[in-house]
């Protein structure tokens, strides 16, 4: 046998190999583009954002030393989450679920004011009794009529947790049906770790994460009469007159609502919306921090959320001259402190504008100054 022929079988066994292993590589690398496809798809909930990614070593200097939060940025699918993630009470925050099934079920344009809602006796006992357990409410008389849009107001700017019961009956029949589609809703948006009780967010089992809640707010902010109206500084009601939104940070350093909430189990919990200028372009900031310790708990959760966005936004801790110190409203809290207070603020944090205790205030802003007035006692909510 020549070397040309012993040659031709050993060169016809290379070219197998080498088209078995082409085969292989081939097959592998379909193999990952299946498996990629499929998780990415399992990730995304119906709202659009993924699951969140847990806050990386990097991120470490974003998230408040305590408690939880998280956030996305527009244009952004990911929702970004710190360490402690935990089903925890999560008191008035609960409230932007109500909105949203609230307009869901019964949609408004800007500029409407929607079907007329009218209340009875058993609104004024319901309101009374809510009262006398110091939970944050308006006043209401029986025949009172008020506007979708009304209740809505009267729902996200003052907390009342008296409309939140009204809205719950009107949209759903009962308390407790509208309460199975709270949950229902927040199954469909992916916040598998959360769980509604009531429509108000007073029943300390009503619990979730801050990852969970940037979900439903930021489905709710997708509405524009959401959006408007806890972008709105006040409103005026039939009974009570002007009330004030508790959100002091509005239209300060880019906040433009969402929604504060606070009480001894939930600690300071505020959903928000910023929208900063980073890197040169127009970024929204959408986010939600929870359980902030502090006397003042409203106050421990605006500066909580201001400072976790001037970190993200990158903005160097300098005073703005033009900024000045502003006397704060008071909100329904049966813990509110008995002073109201004007901060200046040292050049070593930010400008922060809203409702600070003494001892709140001094743990958020260490050498600020105060002017003091006395408030009346407020209302737990």
């Amino acid at each position: 046998m020549t070397n040309r022929e012993l040659a031709r079988p050993i060169r016809n066994h290379r070219t197998r190999i080498a088209g078995l292993l082409v085969v292989i590589a081939a097959l592998a690398a379909l193999g990952y583009r299946l498996l990629a496809s499929s998780s990415a798809t399992a990730a995304s909930p119906m709202d659009g954002l993924r699951s969140e990614r847990r806050g990386a070593r990097g991120d470490a200097w974003v998230w408040p030393a305590q408690g939880q939060a998280a956030y996305v940025r527009g244009g952004q699918s990911q929702v970004l989450a710190g360490p402690n993630q935990h089903a925890a009470p999560i008191a008035s925050v609960a409230k932007v679920m109500t909105a949203y099934l609230v307009l869901r079920d019964h949609p408004l344009q800007l500029a409407q004011d929607g079907p007329t809602i009218t209340l009875t006796d058993a609104d004024v006992a319901d309101t009374d009794r809510r009262r006398r357990r110091q939970e944050s409410v308006v006043p209401v008389v029986a025949g009172e009529r008020l506007t979708e849009l009304q209740a809505l107001q009267a729902l996200l700017l003052p907390s009342a947790n008296n409309i939140a019961a009204v809205l719950a009956r009107w949209d759903a029949g009962s308390a407790s049906e509208f309460v199975s589609w709270m949950n229902a809703a927040a199954r469909s948006l992916g916040m598998t770790h959360t769980r509604y009780t009531d429509p108000s967010g007073y029943d300390d089992a009503t619990a979730s994460t801050a990852a969970d809640q940037v979900r439903i707010v930021d489905r709710a902010m997708r509405l524009p009469v959401f959006a408007s109206i806890v972008d709105t500084p006040s409103a005026t009601l039939p009974v009570i007159g002007t009330v004030h939104n508790t959100d002091t940070l509005l239209g300060h350093d880019g906040f433009v609502g969402v929604k504060t909430g606070s009480d001894d189990a939930a600690g300071g919990c505020f959903a928000f919306r910023s929208v900063r200028w980073i890197d040169g372009r127009r970024t929204t900031i959408t986010g939600v921090v929870l359980g902030q310790p502090g006397h003042d708990r409203i106050a421990a959760g605006l500066a909580a959320a201001d400072a976790m966005v001037a970190r993200i936004a990158g903005r160097q801790a300098t005073p703005d001259p033009r900024r000045r110190s502003l006397p704060l409203r008071g909100a329904p809290r049966s813990d509110r402190p008995r002073l109201r207070v004007m901060t200046t603020i040292p050049p070593r944090r930010p400008g922060f504008v809203g409702r600070l205790s003494p001892q709140s205030a001094s743990e958020v802003c260490p050498g600020f100054q105060m002017i003091s007035q006395r408030c009346p006692s407020g209302s737990r909510k």
